[in-house]
């Protein structure tokens, strides 16, 4: 433990150098959160996280016991430290590490967090073939985990791959959901599929989209002609 100790002392040490505190405030207020904050922009943090891994090897059992010492802190930005280490070592990530990175999305449970960890970290996890994985979370009780079996193909099905039959099947059922970031992320996906493969996007609205809120509409439609 000496070791992760001494990396969470060198995130803070270095936040507090480069934190200003009027930011501070401000994104605490924007984040809505009770958790602090030492002011630093997402240049700044992603340097930091660079510059820490520059001489640390870090395997997988370490850079899990960072990560949660990290998350063990009442910062946000401490939090997003952690991510961005897990960003850097991605490769380090297995399949067995779904179950514990579904466990940082709940105890994430805001935005930037989940996104970052839907979109960035949770794809090194999947299997092969991650019909069972993603159905599983798309029925989970938490909108978080719900919104990321939503975005975890993201990078992929935006790049013209991934499963958008897949996505589709776990997007349908949650059209009929109240919650906000479930309507935003799947009119996201869509809209970002939509900019290569406008056809099936196409199709998924017009089949869907009397059940469609606006927002996700709106999103999914932002680029079809």
């Amino acid at each position: 433990m000496a070791r992760t100790s001494a990396a969470v002392e060198f995130f803070r040490r270095r936040f507090r150098a480069e934190g200003d505190a009027a930011s501070a405030v401000a994104q605490r207020a924007y984040m809505k959160t009770t958790l602090l904050f030492h002011g630093v922009d997402a240049k700044q943090l992603r340097t930091a996280a660079r510059d820490f891994c520059a001489s640390r090897t870090l395997a997988r059992p370490e850079l899990v016991a960072l990560v949660e010492e990290l998350y063990a802190t009442r910062y946000f930005d401490l939090h997003s430290a952690a991510i961005a280490v897990l960003e850097r070592r991605r490769a380090r990530i297995e399949r067995a590490d779904a179950d514990w990175l579904i466990s940082l999305v709940r105890r994430s449970a805001c935005w930037a967090h989940v996104d970052w960890l839907a979109t960035k970290i949770v794809p090194h996890a999947l299997d092969a073939r991650p019909h069972h994985q993603l159905r599983a979370w798309a029925r989970d009780a938490d909108f978080w985990v719900r919104r990321t079996a939503l975005l975890a193909q993201l990078d992929a099905l935006r790049s013209g791959g991934g499963d958008f039959e897949l996505f589709c099947a776990l997007a349908e059922p949650m059209l009929d959901e109240k919650e906000f970031f479930i309507r935003k992320a799947i009119g996201w996906v869509l809209r970002e599929v939509s900019k290569k493969r406008p056809a099936p996007v196409r199709a998924f609205v017009t089949a869907h989209g009397d059940r469609m809120s606006g927002l996700t509409r709106r999103e999914a439609s932002k680029y079809l002609r």
